[in-house]
């Protein structure tokens, strides 16, 4: 009996090798290279690939599609206006988050209205019919396939020619051209192509749930998030009631998009108001809280910047922040010693985005200098003023996108002040909003000092 061959794969861009090396060749990665069985040369794919003519582009009808609106609000907004006819949407979140959920809700609700297909991979049609009685959804009209088969999904799919699909999920679905096992890199990167293949040709939406590894990524190669047309990923706490999806890829819409949902017993609900959830309401003001207004995609979104300052008892001063990246925590403390001569080398420094919300943007830099300001003196801020700016290394005040929105956003939730950069001063007046515009570190700390 001849001796099966392996090789090794890299699990960040899908290359192979004949034997292990610690780093990967094709993309540079470390220990990415896992062990699979090597298949045989097979022409797989022959089938799939439709032959097809150059065109020029001003000859190629390009019309708009009506997209597919799930009928929630959120998870519509952020995959861009609903449902790309023949697109393919990747979500992915720690175990027990609402993936799961929040599509048979979205399923549940088109059912009937088109043609839809839930195909579980992991649990079984009475499981999912128990999960969908107590959320008291209506069952009637929503097909469920048990089945981890590629073949015979692909077939389901040609017979009924749903217009919506999820598959739950692409690391239990396997081909039976190759041998190795479901979830492996070999199985994930040619059952998500051969879907895709599929939602491409013959216009059906397709939404593949994936796993995680222990670092939060999405397990499988690299390659999984470049097939696909969107990845979505869910954040939040399981121990919290609240959820956020945020689109990290979309090809039909904007990235870092979000949408708010908060776990109930009846699944997931969208949140109307989302700034709600991240702003803390005090009975009166407090020092070291400052209220920001961050833009996440296309929605301007007020969020609560808590800094603590205290005493440090040790050689070395903490420096903690959650929610925001923590080497700019440092390098904003090093600007504001020397720029406004407020030192906090002996201070240790915590910094926390009240609600669990990260934020990537360098629009916080202001709001968070003027937590930590504000803690260091025990003197609160206005509890009617927001904030925003990216703070240079050089002391000034740099301006960011979208500043006219933001202002907009804090007006309509009651807000009356606003620290800004000279440059997203706007041009027409607020309504109900007095704009303070500054150009440098040291003129916004005299701000702070008159408040």
């Amino acid at each position: 009996m001849a001796k099966t061959r392996t090789i090794y794969t890299c699990t960040e861009c899908g290359g192979s090798l004949p034997k292990w090396q610690g780093q990967c060749p094709h993309c540079s990665a470390w220990n990415t290279l896992v062990e699979t069985i090597a298949e045989s040369a097979k022409p797989r794919f022959a089938g799939l690939a439709a032959t097809s003519a150059v065109q020029f582009l001003h000859q190629v009808e390009a019309s708009e599609e009506s997209r597919v609106a799930t009928g929630i609000g959120e998870f519509d907004r952020v995959l861009g206006g609903g449902l790309v006819p023949g697109g393919v949407v990747l979500i992915g979140g720690d175990p027990g988050i609402g993936k799961s959920t929040l599509l048979l809700q979205a399923l549940a609700g088109l059912s009937g209205q088109i043609g839809t297909l839930y195909v579980s991979g992991e649990e079984s049609a009475r499981q999912v019919a128990l999960r969908a009685r107590r959320l008291s959804l209506p069952e009637a009209h929503l097909p469920v396939l048990p089945e981890i088969r590629l073949e015979a999904i692909l077939a389901q799919l040609a017979g009924t020619k749903p217009e919506v699909a999820v598959i739950d999920s692409i690391q239990t679905v396997y081909s039976e051209a190759l041998t190795s096992a479901p979830g492996s890199v070999a199985q994930v990167r040619e059952c998500a192509a051969q879907l895709t293949r599929h939602a491409k040709q013959a216009g059906t939406a397709i939404i593949l749930v994936g796993h995680v590894t222990k670092e939060g990524a999405i397990a499988g190669p690299r390659v999984l998030e470049h097939i696909v047309d969107t990845v979505l990923y869910f954040e939040g706490d399981t121990g919290s009631s609240f959820r956020l999806v945020r689109a990290f890829k979309n090809r039909f819409g904007a990235v870092n998009e979000i949408g708010v949902f908060a776990m109930t017993e009846k699944g997931l609900k969208a949140v109307a108001n989302p700034s709600a959830i991240f702003l803390s309401r005090h009975g009166e003001p407090v020092p070291g809280s400052c209220v920001l207004v961050t833009q996440e995609g296309t929605r301007p979104l007020l969020v609560e910047i808590q800094a603590l300052v205290d005493s440090s008892h040790a050689p070395s001063p903490r420096r903690l922040s959650v929610g925001l990246e923590q080497n700019r925590l440092a390098m904003l403390l090093a600007v504001l010693h020397r720029h406004a001569g407020i030192a906090c080398f002996d201070q240790d420094v915590f910094v926390n985005a009240v609600g669990g919300v990260k934020i990537s943007e360098p629009a916080a830099d202001l709001a968070v200098l003027a937590a930590i300001v504000s803690s260091l003196r025990s003197r609160p801020l206005p509890d009617n003023m927001v904030m925003f700016g990216e703070v240079g290394l050089a002391g000034e005040i740099r301006p960011v996108q979208r500043g006219q929105e933001r202002l907009k956003e804090a007006a309509k939730l009651g807000f009356s002040r606003a620290i800004v950069p000279v440059a997203n001063q706007p041009k027409q007046k607020v309504a109900g909003m007095t704009v303070h515009a500054v150009q440098r570190l040291d003129e916004a700390i005299d701000l702070f000092r008159e408040n």
